[in-house]
């Protein structure tokens, strides 16, 4: 059960925490709510605010509809006569926001206006707002958020599948109900295999990155045995089973291009962050309750330092580039040659260099990527064929996406001039296809082979220090998003009605512990809590859907 500490207990936190404006009041959910709460109890800063979120809005309407929206922004807010007048942007922003206006409308129009503002709020406003009850009820949720995280924390279901040192089996977090998938990595077998550096590899870029288009890692523990990621639930499936066991082998164009424009936020996402992931493949693309596309499993992804290159021979054959099976250097163009052997296999039915369930050596497979030319039938329009060629240019240098702007020269490609990516980074256009929530989109869900014991391997002292680097529990954005999709951000973060200061947040007087319990209290107190968990079932339908699914 969530309950908040004394702020009293927080004031190492209040001492330690980095007093970033950006970190803490815009990248951080739960913080970007109390610091808009704040702003709400003053009208100057409340019309920022307001402006911020009109400014969001204006970014994601359809294009149609965008001049208009600008118009109403401009009359609002940048307009001296206007009630909700911002006056910290200059006067001669709004005669040049309207000249753009007239001119198209683009999506980044109010960018500058957008910076002035956060400039304002980033000084005396963000000053205020560390003094204020906000920021100390801000301390208590990153109280909550620090605390160690064990198996405990979590009711553990049935296995989905299993990887390379362990399986993957769904898991629900006791505290909020909210259902994720738990990937256990076998201590040993990491071990006999010297897979450290990729387990940690792994877990730590996961943490890294924030991306509606690539798996969220919510937690990071240990047991005794193994090694745990909690990570989203993908109830719909990976790729390559909706490619080849959902009828004719393949998907409509419109599909794939849906798909491809997701994997290309993904990927443009994870070099933001300087990553390059090395192993697009169907299998490893899965689809949420909703139809939307993650990348998981970053295993084989390693991070390439600001001017630098690096170099491996990874990945999976018949999805490898040229490059990668020459052994050269490279930095992100591996993953476009990957998203185009993703494309032509959604369209054809099949990789672009062998054929499926045709037993092909691997030197053969190699020359054919580095030697021959893929081959279209039909079933490829002409704009496809042109993405799918741009993409599989055997020269990194000519290939689409390796020319200096990244995933901007993919975009900007004729094949997608009807996906508004704006909208599709916020999850707002409708996916082609729905996974029926009855369905079970794998093949073999009732025949997952056991692992054999590790034998011969022995655990020391000489391994805590990686296993204390893997186990840091929570992970921020993801924990906070849990907590306000949950509702219990909104249960739990109640002010005194008439102003008064909470008792959780009042420093005249600390909370005293509660006295000890006698056995007879603490067993009733136990009967009490099965009775909640019981009943915290029944109202979770996530739960009640998924248990169906399981059993």
């Amino acid at each position: 059960m969530l309950q908040f500490p004394h702020i009293s207990l927080c004031e190492e936190l209040r001492q330690t925490i980095v007093k970033d404006y950006k970190s803490l009041c815009d990248e951080q959910p739960i913080g970007r709510l109390l610091f808009r709460q704040f702003c709400e109890t003053r009208p100057e800063l409340c019309h920022c605010v307001q402006f911020l979120d009109a400014m969001a809005d204006y970014e994601v309407t359809p294009d149609e509809k965008r001049k208009d929206c600008g118009q109403c922004l401009v009359d609002k807010f940048l307009d001296p006569k206007s009630p909700e007048y911002i006056s910290e942007i200059p006067s001669n922003m709004r005669s040049h926001c309207l000249q753009e206006l007239q001119n198209g409308a683009c999506k980044e129009l109010f960018k500058e206006c957008q910076k002035l503002v956060h400039d304002f709020l980033s000084v005396a406003p963000f000053s205020d707002y560390m003094d204020s009850l906000y920021f100390s009820r801000f301390l208590q949720w990153k109280y909550l958020e620090t605390q160690p995280v064990t198996k405990y924390n979590f009711r553990q279901y049935r296995v989905l599948g299993k990887g390379g040192f362990g399986e993957v089996c769904a898991c629900q977090v006791r505290a909020t109900g909210k259902m994720y998938a738990c990937k256990k990595l076998e201590k040993k077998r990491i071990k006999k295999r010297k897979g450290e550096v990729m387990t940690l590899n792994e877990k730590e870029i996961l943490e890294k990155v924030n991306s509606r288009f690539v798996v969220s890692l919510a937690y990071a523990y240990e047991t005794k045995d193994a090694l745990c990621l909690v990570l989203t639930l993908m109830n719909g499936g990976d790729l390559k089973f909706h490619i080849y066991h959902m009828g004719e082998a393949g998907f409509p164009e419109q599909r794939a291009i849906f798909y491809v424009a997701q994997i290309c936020c993904g990927l443009e996402h994870l070099q933001r962050e300087r990553v390059v992931y090395r192993d697009l493949k169907p299998e490893n693309l899965l689809l949420d309750d909703h139809g939307h596309i993650r990348i998981s499993d970053l295993g084989l992804a390693v991070y390439v330092p600001e001017g630098q290159t690096v170099k491996g021979r990874v990945g999976t054959v018949g999805y490898m580039a040229p490059e990668v099976v020459k052994n050269e250097r490279y930095t992100f163009s591996p993953d476009w040659w990957g998203l185009g052997c993703l494309f032509y296999e959604m369209i054809e039915g099949q990789s672009p260099f062998q054929q499926r369930k045709k037993k092909t050596k691997r030197q053969e497979v190699e020359r054919r990527v580095t030697e021959e030319q893929e081959t279209y039938s039909d079933k490829f329009s002409t704009q496809a064929r042109s993405l799918c060629q741009l993409l599989l240019r055997k020269a990194p240098e000519e290939r689409l996406g390796c020319c200096g702007r990244g995933s901007y020269e993919v975009k900007e490609h004729p094949l997608f001039q009807d996906i508004n990516f704006k909208r599709l980074e916020a999850g707002m256009l409708q996916p082609p296809f729905v996974p029926d929530p009855q369905a079970i989109y794998c093949k073999d869900v009732l025949d997952i082979e056991q692992f054999s014991t590790v034998k011969g391997v022995e655990l020391g002292p000489a391994d805590n220090d990686f296993y204390a680097r893997f186990a840091t529990g929570s992970v921020s954005i993801p924990w906070q998003n849990e907590m306000i999709e949950t509702e219990c951000f909104s249960e739990l973060n109640v002010f005194g009605s008439d102003g008064s200061v909470p008792p959780d947040l009042d420093w005249r007087g600390q909370a005293e512990p509660p006295p000890r319990k006698g056995l007879l209290q603490r067993l009733f107190s136990r009967q009490v809590s099965e009775k909640q968990e019981v009943r915290a079932r029944s109202f979770c339908p996530c739960w009640l859907s998924f248990q169906s699914m399981l059993e």
